[in-house]
């Protein structure tokens, strides 16, 4: 008979290897879509493997030093982290039911019968001790716990490249705040510094107002003009402040433990060499959410495999040995051993429309996420066309705007020495300096603008942070 079984189990582990259900084939993108991008037709970029450490392109040790941080310690970056342990628990779970499952039963009980349940001269007491051992064994014939572990791999797969698109994220938030921080900083040196000009401009014209050689209204109309350039400091203020509490935030730390090095920075960082951007083939091999979305695709392939499998009978193979003890507590040698070795096969027949509309569900979840990968991909080219245009067309208004600046410098110099020799009206003076304001104000949000673009860039090209996770697969 054991023979017999054992024959049994080897004929029936020699079926296993058939897996039912679909075996998946690897998403494909549209055909353009690995394509060199439209937008690469400046200088500011070149089609070289983008980095993964971008950031190190401004070369700022302090923006070095944050970023470093913002992955160590960011919350949004633990979170992922403990979701890449949950996925990988979870596939340990699937892997564990491929093999024998055991187990352990044991009972002792005492009971005192009624005199009238007993003959005469017997115990009324008595004492049952049992024990068993059991082992069972699942004979994987349609491949149900394969399809399993294959789906519970592609989750965690899913999992860390979710946890590496929240890095992205992170590390991109982490130089926007510290770009909003120093870039304003810079807005306020400007701000302040066309207050001092106007102040000059306000104390020349009431000198000559009290030589009476101008009007009242000319300092009044100077002196408006620099109350409204000096009420622009203390929301500059409030904003980089923000940058500055939201730059601790994404490093895990309080606003009062950011380290002084990130308010010290008051110029905007640049990066001043060609940004590498690769093409659309390289963009899909590093962007973590299409990654993701592949792998989701992958797991409910597999787990139309899982729905599939509960067509079929499930057969188990195990056995138990075990011994029952009456008025002892050694059960081992207080009475004969029992055993039981043999199949045991389940099978929903002919009742198999709630597993038919499983798989129905699973299939329509696989069309789901075959149609989000599609649109993961359009979506990721749509925001890297999109960065690299915004980035070329900031270049050139800050290019213009720089011009433009100089040309408002140069005839503010001239308007203020003339003033002073009385050779124009306050009314031009007045022209003058606000335009040269205005070009000021211009040329920083315009700084303000390349440094963001940059960073847009940098975040819609994605990145990976291989190793990062321990036993990454």
């Amino acid at each position: 008979m054991i023979k017999r079984n054992i024959a049994v189990l080897l004929a029936a582990t020699s079926l296993g290897a058939c897996a039912v259900g679909p075996d998946y084939v690897a998403a494909t993108p549209p055909a353009r879509s690995e394509a060199p991008f439209i937008g690469v037709t400046s200088p500011e970029v070149t089609t070289a493997a983008p980095r993964e450490d971008w950031w190190r392109l401004y070369d700022d040790p302090v923006l070095d030093d944050l970023v470093r941080d913002a992955l160590a310690a960011n919350t949004d970056v633990r979170v992922a982290v403990a979701r890449i342990e949950r996925a990988r628990a979870q596939l340990r779970g699937s892997r564990n039911a491929a093999l024998p499952q055991t187990g352990l039963e044991g009972s002792a009980v005492q009971n005192r019968s009624s005199a009238m349940q007993v003959l005469p001269g017997m115990d009324r007491e008595n004492r049952i001790v049992d024990g068993e051992f059991n082992v069972s064994y699942e004979v994987d014939l349609f491949g149900r716990v394969r399809r399993g572990i294959e789906a519970s791999r592609a989750d965690l797969a899913a999992a860390q490249e979710d946890a590496d698109a929240v890095r992205v994220t992170v590390v991109a938030d982490t130089v926007r705040a510290y770009v909003d921080a120093t870039s304003t900083a810079e807005q306020l040196a400007v701000a302040r510094r066309i207050v001092d000009l106007l102040d000059r401009s306000v104390r020349i014209t009431n000198a000559r107002f009290e030589r009476g050689l101008n009007q009242r209204l000319d300092v009044i109309r100077l002196d408006q003009l620099r109350q409204q350039q000096a009420a622009a400091i203390p929301s500059l203020a409030a904003q980089r402040d923000g940058a500055l509490f939201r730059l601790a935030t994404l490093t895990g730390r309080t606003p009062q433990d950011l380290p002084q090095a990130a308010r010290l920075r008051t110029t905007t960082p640049d990066v001043t060499q060609p940004i590498p951007v690769g093409d659309g083939r390289m963009l899909l091999a590093r962007r973590p959410d299409v990654k993701a979305a592949e792998r989701r695709l992958a797991a409910n392939t597999a787990r139309i495999g899982v729905a599939t499998a509960d067509l079929y009978p499930r057969i188990s193979l195990g056995g138990t040995i075990g011994t029952t003890a009456i008025g002892s507590t050694d059960v081992i040698g207080g009475g004969p051993l029992r055993w039981l070795l043999g199949p045991l096969i389940s099978w929903a027949f002919p009742n198999q429309e709630g597993i038919r509309a499983q798989i129905a569900a699973a299939e329509a979840d696989t069309r789901a996420d075959l149609a989000t990968f599609d649109g993961t991909v359009l979506n990721a080219l749509e925001e890297t066309e999109t960065a690299l245009s915004n980035y070329r067309n900031a270049l050139l208004r800050r290019a213009r705007l720089a011009s433009a600046r100089e040309a408002a410098q140069r005839a503010a110099s001239v308007a203020t020495a003339r003033a002073s020799r009385g050779e124009i009206d306050a009314l031009d003076v007045l022209d003058v300096q606000r335009a040269l304001s205005e070009a000021e104000t211009e040329y920083a949000a315009a700084t303000r603008s390349v440094a963001f673009a940059q960073v847009d860039l940098f975040r819609a090209l994605g990145g990976t942070w291989e190793g990062a996770d321990e036993g990454r697969l």
